[in-house]
């Protein structure tokens, strides 16, 4: 099957996105439970899958050289582990565009159970590794994806 016809993983419910992910043996440490390093990795992939979904196509800006971006803060807890086979769902929601960066919020999920949290500053930078300002066109994507407190 060609790249092309593959399905997104992700999707939007309202204004967050859902990427779901099972826990498999390679995931976890000696004491069967996901080692916290993994939980960075399915928050990136969410993350990759919510701009995917959100139409921003981070690889064609990388290749035509306009610049990619990076994670420039992270701040995660922990609050209970996975296991091996468990289902999760990365809950991913914007919650600040800036003219260089995106504020993420994300969980990582077990059913009702938040298991991980982490806010994450991701920076556009030029080729360069310079700060710039990311495109228009995904500001305009991102706008409407904005989480409004209540």
């Amino acid at each position: 099957m060609p790249a092309d016809d593959l399905t997104i993983a992700g999707r939007f419910d309202g204004l967050e996105h859902r990427f779901p992910v099972r826990v498999y043996f390679e995931d976890t440490d000696l004491s069967g439970v996901v080692y916290h390093a993994n939980y960075l990795r399915y928050m990136e992939r969410g993350r990759s899958d919510m701009l995917r979904c959100a139409g921003i196509d981070q690889r064609a800006a990388h290749e035509g050289g306009e610049g990619v971006y990076v994670v420039r803060d992270l701040a995660i807890r922990y609050a209970a582990p996975a296991r091996l086979d468990d289902m999760l769902v990365v809950i991913s929601r914007l919650v600040r565009i800036r003219a260089a960066s995106v504020h993420i919020h994300q969980r990582v999920m077990r059913g009702d159970e938040m298991l991980t949290q982490a806010e994450v500053e991701a920076a556009f930078v030029a080729p360069s590794g310079r700060a710039k300002r990311q495109p228009a066109r995904w500001v305009d994507a991102f706008v409407p994806l904005l989480w409004k407190e209540s």
